[in-house]
């Protein structure tokens, strides 16, 4: 197949020898080249015949012609096509557009003689049909590509999408030519977007809003789409946005009644928190009006606008993940199945976050990778050509807002948001290419924004040439109706009655809101309250059970060929269920994950190197030896009941973080956990946890049963491969809002993780486990099998030993996680029988009764010790000092572990064996040291 593009480099002056050589390649296969060259071989190819035939120089029948001029039309056509962007019009304000000198004729060498001599047929394509001439047919195609709309494809590397679009932009069969009821219906949906902001803006004065004001075609954009994906059979709709414009979507899209936004802006809407109960606190903190979603269910399709907070952008992979729950069907074994047509994505950006959020290149790195991939989203860019007082050169190195998108061969519309039919078109075209194609494509509305960055603030302090332009130019609906007026299809006086009559009804709501002082919870009904429950959840399993779903699990094809490395991990894996020995933590989660998908329970697992396990632990796929073929048997398991999904996610944490919490929102009936390479890699992610995972119930009501999976432990590893940050979980732990665990068997991992599946439907909330790495195969985090066939999660573990003479122990130490087998293994731990050893296994909620009854049971320890590992400034100290300290009756309570530091651990392996082995002689201080033999 010949490469157009390098084609038409090549002919960058005479060549005719390419062109003898392109004509050969045509004869052949008339589809190897480009419609350009096919249109054109059909017209000259007797002449090019003659030409080949010896001596070169023969007479040629018919008329003369340069081959320089051929390709010089071949090239102008194309650099309209693709950079004709450069020359729309697509600034309301008028600002002239930049151009590109590859779009005159003189640049190619060419003069209008020169156009009106040469055939349509050079420039191709549908804008050449019934053209007389290479003239009229370059001048159609300036008519598409330097209008209102600006048609950026240029960059696809994928030639059939380039030519699908091409045909689609050229063909117009997707413009959007209004009947005369329609301009009135959209005059009137205008209007409404309009007068609404406008008595927001006069009845509110100084209330934050960000209006839509000066994008208002984002509203009919979005009833476009609507209409679209309702025709389209596409039940379900997950829209993302920022602030700009949100109130007016939520009120003309979402159909939030007007009453309850009046009821929000006139302080009536602020639900009460729940009382405080015994079991914790239920309360309901709320969020601001433009941070809150909404769901419309009209007809056959539902939409729904996701939850935003603040941090802009970071809603994007949470939509992502909303639509992929949406899109499966995980009630059979095996892999999801995906329709990715079961619900479309919507993302609505801003220009100056586009470029400059981070998470927007992860969003769109994720969406053509196949545990991410959703078939395709619309993007919208509101484009306000302005961030908050910062102008596009200040906010961005690249031309566009929307450039960031080139690099993952998206489609761009650039499209002038004042010229409501141009907008129309750039919406079913865009419906039309992911509906084609199931590829993300955007929608740049080139617009302005009226007032300041939030109505209170005022923009002439830092931009007041463009106020002043702004201020001097019509509104949107004002030129619509300017445009119907001059069509005879409404008057002045029907235009400007319209607009009262909204203003009226408007007026109208608010005064009856008024009379009825009516608070939003009597308006929205209850907000529900969380109902405790017992931490009483049966999760053994039968151990003839595990032994057969072992069996199954570990099952592979025949003839495959196991990784000889691995062949004897499998056997013993096999062997020590069967004589029901103990089991390492992966082997222990492998069993919950085949437990739970035998009673229906689909999982979800992601994280980066997740399917092998950063620590070579978990191997849930297996690879061909030979042919690297990849067998997952947890999806092949007779008994299983539900699917199995997993993936290695891309090298990032916010974006596949937000994906997977929006999955886990809309599956609900899924355990979906994500783990981080190492704990602390979750940092990268922390604008997801504190705006979504921790706080999403009590901003939003929004449920979620997320399982982070964070390897915590100190090895010696340095400062980034240590913690956690175990301290910022406990601090952001509030209102039954997370459950927290670290624990320290495989037993207890086990039960953590089929109560949290269990819990999912009944009692949903995110768990934080901070996992082990050394611990992963040491024979002290080892279970026995009758563990996992019997008893249930233990909040707290007491010490096995000590326990059997509680008279003789004078020191209780409280420890959690791994620094406890750090205790039991070291040299003092045998002949310490006044020391007993605690374990925390949750720390939230924080198992009062459990170390209550402890402390109870050991009379005579009065030096009650808190142990960690981290620096005293992290880890669990400050969280458990004073709740430890209100459980203790004259006792002291000490801390032991690292002094503050600014850094979590230790740089050198040799700096950490000290303080590990400080920590732990304190620990044990006051022990007599072991005799050593003779």
């Amino acid at each position: 197949m010949v490469n157009q593009q390098e084609a038409l480099e090549r002919l960058t002056g005479l060549n005719l020898g390419y062109i003898l050589e392109l004509y050969e390649v045509y004869r052949r296969d008339a589809t190897a080249v480009t419609p350009e060259w096919r249109a054109f071989f059909e017209q000259w190819g007797p002449h090019l015949e003659q030409l080949a035939a010896p001596p070169p120089a023969a007479a040629i029948a018919g008329p003369a012609f340069d081959f320089t001029k051929i390709a010089a039309v071949v090239q102008l056509a194309q650099r309209i096509r693709h950079r004709g962007h450069r020359a729309a019009r697509l600034d309301p304000l008028g600002s002239p557009p930049p151009g590109d000198p590859a779009l005159d004729p003189a640049y190619h060498g060419l003069t209008a003689q020169d156009l009106e001599n040469l055939p349509a047929t050079l420039v191709g394509g549908p804008a050449a049909q019934g053209a007389r001439n290479a003239a009229e047919a370059i001048e159609r195609l300036r008519q598409i590509y330097c209008g209102t709309i600006g048609y950026d494809y240029g960059h696809l590397q994928d030639r059939t999408e380039r030519e699908w679009l091409e045909e689609a932009i050229e063909s117009e069969r997707y413009r959007v030519r209004l009947s005369p009821t329609e301009k009135r219906a959209l005059l009137e949906r205008l209007t409404a977007v309009e007068v609404f902001e406008r008595f927001l803006h006069r009845t509110f004065v100084g209330q934050k809003r960000f209006s839509i004001e000066g994008t208002d075609t984002l509203v009919p954009i979005l009833d476009e789409i609507l209409r679209q994906v309702a025709e389209a059979g596409i039940p379900k709709v997950a829209m993302g946005m920022a602030h700009r414009g949100r109130l007016n979507v939520l009120a003309h899209v979402l159909g939030k009644p007007y009453e309850q936004i009046l009821a929000e802006f006139m302080g009536l809407d602020h639900r009460e928190p729940v009382a405080l109960t015994e079991g914790g606190t239920l309360g309901y903190t709320g969020d601001v009006k433009y941070h809150m979603g909404g769901i419309r269910a009209a007809g056959q399709l539902q939409v729904i606008l996701a939850h935003n907070p603040s941090h802009l952008e970071f809603v994007d992979p949470v939509v992502e993940g909303m639509a992929r729950a949406l899109q499966e069907r995980r009630d059979r074994p095996g892999t999801p199945e995906q329709d990715v047509d079961a619900c479309l994505p919507i993302l609505i950006h801003g220009d100056a976050a586009f470029p400059g959020e981070g998470i927007v290149a992860e969003t769109l790195n994720m969406s053509g990778i196949p545990g991410y991939t959703t078939g395709g989203t619309l993007h919208i860019i509101v484009n306000n050509q302005l961030g908050y007082t910062t102008e596009p050169q200040e906010a961005r190195s690249t031309f566009y807002a929307s450039d960031p998108a080139r690099g993952f061969e998206i489609p761009v519309i650039h499209v002038n948001a004042d010229d409501p039919e141009a907008c129309l078109t750039a919406a079913r075209l865009a419906f039309a290419y992911r509906q084609r194609f199931h590829k993300d494509v955007l929608i740049d509305l080139i617009g302005y924004r009226r007032w300041g960055h939030n109505e209170g603030d005022e923009p002439t302090f830092t931009q007041p040439v463009m106020y002043r332009r702004i201020a001097e130019h019509p509104t949107t609906r004002e030129l619509w109706a300017q445009r119907l007026v001059a069509e005879g299809i409404v008057t002045r006086d029907e235009a400007a009655a319209l607009e009262q009559e909204l203003f009226g009804k408007l007026q109208h709501l608010r005064q009856e809101i008024l009379a009825r002082a009516q608070r939003a919870d009597q308006v929205n009904g209850s907000i529900g309250s969380r109902t405790p429950t017992s931490a009483t959840i049966a999760t053994a399993v039968p151990l003839e059970t595990l032994k057969e779903l072992n069996r199954q699990a570990h099952t592979l094809p025949a003839g495959f060929n196991v990784n000889p490395k691995l062949r004897r991990q499998l056997q013993r894996r096999l062997e020590v269920v069967e004589r029901e020995e103990a089991v390492d933590w992966a082997h222990a989660e492998l069993l919950a994950f085949a437990s739970l998908l035998a009673e229906g329970i689909p999982i979800r697992l992601t994280g980066q190197d997740t399917i092998r396990g950063t620590f070579s632990q978990r191997h849930v796929a297996f690879y061909d030896f030979e042919t690297g073929a990849r067998v997952i048997p947890l999806q092949q398991m007779p008994a299983a009941r539900a699917s199995f999904a997993v993936y290695n996610s891309p090298l990032s944490e916010a974006g596949p973080l937000g994906f997977e919490y929006g999955y886990s929102v809309q599956a609900p009936d899924a355990l979906v956990l994500w783990e981080a390479q190492f704990g602390d890699f979750a940092n990268v992610a922390q604008v997801i946890i504190d705006q979504f995972i921790v706080s999403g119930w009590a901003k939003w009501r929004q449920r979620s049963a997320l399982v982070l999976l964070l390897p915590h432990g100190y090895e010696g590893q340095g400062p980034e491969h240590s913690s956690a940050r175990l301290e910022r979980f406990l601090q952001l732990a509030a209102e039954d809002n997370v459950r927290i665990a670290n624990c320290t068997t495989a037993a207890q991992y086990f039960h953590l993780l089929r109560r949290q599946a269990i819990l999912r439907t009944l009692d949903p909330r995110p768990l934080i486990v901070m996992t082990p790495k050394s611990l992963l195969r040491h024979p002290r985090a080892m279970s026995p099998m009758r563990e996992l066939a019997e008893g249930q999660f233990q909040p707290v573990l007491d010490d096995p030993i000590a326990r059997q003479r509680p008279d003789d122990v004078t020191r209780l130490i409280l420890c959690s996680g791994k620094v406890y087998v750090d205790l039991v293994t070291s040299q003092f731990a045998a002949t310490a029988s006044h020391v007993a050893i605690v374990r925390v296994e949750e720390l939230y909620p924080f198992p009062s009764d459990e170390l209550a009854a402890i402390l109870r049971q050991y009379p005579n320890a009065r030096d009650v010790v808190w142990l960690q590992e981290e620096p005293k400034n992290m880890g669990a100290w400050t969280y458990m000092q004073p709740r430890l300290q209100s459980l203790l009756d004259g006792q002291t309570l000490r801390y032991i572990g690292r002094p503050e530091r600014a850094s979590p651990a230790e740089g050198f392996a040799e700096m950490h064996e000290q303080e590990q082995a400080r920590i732990i002689a304190e620990a044990f201080a006051g022990v007599p040291e072991p005799a050593v033999p003779a």
